[in-house]
């Protein structure tokens, strides 16, 4: 009408669920950490269109953490994230860094690259490693989360301490990275439920498809209070994968459960990382399977198999071996020794 004040459309409502994608962070230890630009380039191209809320990019194991202990990237922490962000008009893009492996200049570099989600990773007994690095990013002006890896290696009651002396540190999301793909349903309920009553700020769930259960456990995070979910295009990422992305859109569609997501969209996203990512999809073969009752990072399958092959043991062995050691990402260097162990008992 002549003379009338212009409507303004509505400011569209945040999902109640937030998905986070860390297909080009977490793939990359599916693909040795060698994707090139024009792969990054193509998948970041597609979450985009499909308005993805987060992007998150780099080496398998964050920013900092190229190296020949476990893996050069093809690209340099820059290059991947100027490539990233160039594509990226709708969504956010984020970052993974372990102290240890990325430093606080690691983390100023991101930020001047464009990233607006910075996750500081710490093993579920040590939070407090990520206080200075929480405070770094805060006072970058990025968004800080904190996450807890291997976090089956303790129990909720410890988990919602560690997460809540991240939120004092300055995280704004917190939560758990099932790292091994070793929780069923119940057990990611009883933890997700004491973070969220520890805590005032967005939890997050991270699940690995090593038991076929990273969906079922990411709907079980959700309906106890989670509200950001990681999941990748196809499942691509370490060992068994992920939960998959376009799935985990397509169910919580179907619960009526919003996250800002297009499905045909997504869909056809997935198909692009099928395509230029990956040689195969994320399958649950016998070392998947045996990675995740043992417990162990899903990252280590390509050493525990060359270590195994070297050494002559069966590789589930190693694995099971492995997890009464209660290894972690980083220590690397004791597949070797517990082979040889193995080697030696059955002479």
């Amino acid at each position: 009408m002549k003379g009338s004040t212009p409507r303004t459309a509505a400011p569209r409502p945040r999902p109640r669920i937030l998905l986070h994608d860390p297909t080009l962070r977490d793939g990359h230890h599916a693909v040795g950490h060698q994707l090139d630009a024009d792969q990054l380039r193509a998948y970041a191209t597609v979450a985009n269109a499909a308005e993805v809320p987060v992007v998150e990019v780099g080496h398998g194991n964050g920013l900092g953490a190229s190296s020949l202990q476990i893996g050069r990237a093809r690209l340099d922490d820059a290059t991947m994230l100027t490539t990233v962000r160039e594509v990226l008009t709708s969504s956010r893009m984020g970052v993974f860094m372990a102290p240890g492996w990325g430093t606080s200049r690691d983390l100023a570099a991101a930020v001047h690259h464009g990233a607006d989600v910075v996750r500081i990773a710490a093993h579920c007994t040590e939070a407090d490693v990520t206080e200075r690095h929480l405070g770094v990013v805060r006072d970058l002006g990025a968004e800080a989360q904190g996450v807890l890896l291997m976090s089956h290696m303790t129990g909720p009651g410890e988990l919602a301490e560690q997460c809540a002396l991240m939120v004092k540190f300055g995280a704004q999301a917190v939560g758990i990275m099932d790292s091994a793909g070793h929780y069923l349903p119940g057990d990611v309920t009883e933890r997700v439920n004491a973070i969220v009553s520890a805590v005032d700020v967005p939890v997050i769930f991270h699940g690995h498809n090593n038991l076929g259960l990273a969906v079922a456990n990411s709907l079980a995070a959700v309906d106890a209070g989670a509200s950001v979910i990681d999941a990748t295009a196809r499942g691509f990422g370490a060992g068994a994968g992920n939960a998959p992305l376009e799935v985990l859109v397509a169910v919580l569609e179907r619960r009526g459960i919003p996250t800002g997501i297009g499905l045909r969209q997504i869909l056809s996203a997935a198909d692009v990382a099928a395509d230029r990512l990956m040689k195969a999809p994320p399958s649950i073969d016998s070392i998947a399977v045996a990675s995740g009752l043992a417990g162990v990072f899903s990252g280590f399958k390509r050493p525990v198999l060359e270590t195994a092959r070297a050494e002559g043991v069966d590789p589930v062995d190693l694995f099971l071996a492995l997890g009464k050691r209660q290894v972690v990402a980083g220590q690397e260097d004791l597949i070797g020794d517990v082979a040889r162990q193995l080697k030696a008992a059955t002479r």
